[in-house]
């Protein structure tokens, strides 16, 4: 006998070991969850970002900035507590919008108009008693994306291998309603939220064109004026994407400072519930009310001034691959913050191309073997899945979970690695997307491409917004993207606030 060996792995037969561990996978599959309501059990991996220290904020800094103009949401919300509007004419104008340039786009799948119009008339008959207004966005129309429950309401995750009807609302939206604001539709999804382009629907800039995503009815609704602000998720890069292609803008938080109880899960460790709006203000309100934020600390994340002798961070890797249009907008957009904050622009040499390259592969590693853990669990039929997306799902299926836990543990390096920059600078600025909108019909090689500056923020769950900053030479919309270190949302917004500002005084 050779010495080491059993007498069965000898002869040839599994030794103990191989079927000791057979049966026990064996064993775990009888244990698997089945269907969307079993999948809520909890992720084996946690992932908290750098610096948060006993509760969210911990060693990550000050949570907001307080005061600085408000947007379209404050602005009609003035007026619906005056009684210079009502949100049934809020809501009427939504639906409108949502009916000619909507449905054309394919924005909207589900459009909520008896409802909405019903809860609009209800919150006029308390404005008109004289009762208190319900919160800081009472009367206010808003979209929800189609991986976001709604109570009552199909969650079809953009497949026609899914459809759930769920009884209550996902947390952030609950939140939402809580404070006033009137759902109006679900909007589109690229399938399950597994891509960057949302290729079902149009770019309203330009309608052979995509919009991004996976976003992009979000972006699509609020750029058509389909509500005032939308409801997304952010894994990779599914909020910033969408809302620089379509000229609004889109807001990561920090990762876990929006609850993600009833979404449809992509990534348990990466997934962001976010906020698109038309100006940076409404993204920060419709923000902190999803994050939870008493009425009281409304403003908390209102914008303001990101203060004197602001640091912005350049690091010349995030341009590589960029048009020169685009590259020129951004830099233009940079240098004008710089100026109007009494700032000074900081040379990094992180991130790198390699550090943007390492994001890339580990964050598609990551939130596809979490996606392929739910889709097993879900157990519907892949062969109605689209081909793009099935075709990530059954190449995570084949990832080991050795390399599954070698990419969370080059997470952990590259985000402590990213952190270190802002020792530095107080934010980062890069082009949020380095080309234009791409065809309808040539959007699957654009997978990576669209998302490669987007991915690290979410990979490490710092806070990022894409900003619109101008156009570029082929008169579509170029988005800045300000990045801060875990915690800074507040400064991220100041910062996105005077870029905004600097835009329309340019105007």
């Amino acid at each position: 006998m050779t010495p080491g060996l059993s007498d069965s792995e000898e002869s040839g037969a599994p030794s103990t070991a191989t079927t000791a561990f057979s049966e026990a996978l064996a064993l775990v599959a009888t244990e698997r969850p089945g269907g969307f309501v079993d999948s809520a059990r909890p992720p084996a991996f946690r992932y908290a970002p750098p610096g948060m220290v006993d509760g969210f904020w911990g060693a990550g800094g000050s949570p907001g900035v307080a005061g600085g103009p408000g947007g379209a949401v404050a602005a009609a919300h003035s007026r619906l507590v005056t009684g210079d509007l009502s949100a049934t004419e809020l809501v009427e104008q939504a639906i409108v919008a949502a009916e000619k340039q909507g449905m054309a786009l394919g924005a909207v799948v589900e459009l909520m108009a008896e409802q909405a119009l019903a809860e609009a008339a209800r919150l006029d008959r308390i404005a008109a008693s004289g009762g208190t207004p319900l919160g800081p966005l009472h009367g206010i129309p808003i979209t929800v994306k189609d991986i976001i429950h709604v109570a009552g309401v199909p969650t079809r995750a953009g497949s026609a291998a899914y459809s759930y009807v769920p009884d209550r609302d996902a947390v952030a939206v609950g939140r939402a309603r809580a404070a006033g604001a009137i759902v109006v539709a679900k909007v589109s999804t690229h399938e399950f939220a597994l891509g960057v382009t949302t290729p079902q629907s149009a770019n309203p800039f330009d309608p052979s064109r995509i919009p991004g995503g996976s976003s992009g009815g979000s972006a699509i609704a609020v750029a058509c004026g389909i509500g005032l602000a939308s409801i997304g998720t952010d894994t990779r890069a599914s909020i910033r994407v969408p809302a620089a292609l379509c000229g609004v803008v889109g807001l990561k938080g920090t990762f876990g400072l929006v609850p993600t109880e009833g979404i449809v899960p992509l990534s348990w460790t990466m997934d962001h519930v976010a906020p698109i709006a038309s100006t940076v203000a409404d993204a920060a309100l419709l923000l902190e009310v999803m994050a939870g934020r008493s009425v009281g600390d409304v403003g908390l994340f209102a914008g303001g001034s990101p203060g004197p002798g602001l640091r912005v961070g350049l690091a010349e890797a995030c341009f590589e691959g960029c048009e020169a249009s685009i590259a020129g907008v951004a830099r233009d957009a940079i240098a004008a913050l710089v100026a109007s904050s009494g700032g000074a622009l900081v040379a990094l040499d992180r991130p790198d191309s390699s550090d943007l390259d390492l994001a890339n592969a580990a964050g598609l590693v990551v939130s596809r073997c979490e996606a392929a853990t739910f889709h097993r669990s879900l157990g519907a039929d892949r062969s109605a899945y689209w081909d793009e997306v099935s075709d990530q799902l059954d190449a995570a299926d084949s990832v080991t979970a050795t390399d599954y836990l070698d990419a969370q543990r080059l997470r952990a390096v590259l985000a402590g690695g990213l952190r270190a920059v802002f020792d530095r600078c107080d934010v980062l600025c890069l082009p949020t997307v380095g080309v234009a909108p791409p065809m309808r019909d040539d959007y699957t090689r654009f997978l990576t491409v669209l998302s490669r500056s987007c991915v690290p923020w979410s990979l490490a769950g710092f806070p990022a917004v894409s900003v619109p900053c101008g156009f570029d030479s082929a008169g579509f919309p170029v988005g800045l993207q300000i990045v801060g270190p875990p915690g800074a949302d507040g400064l991220v917004i100041a910062a996105a606030s005077a870029v905004e500002r600097e835009r329309l005084a340019g105007a």
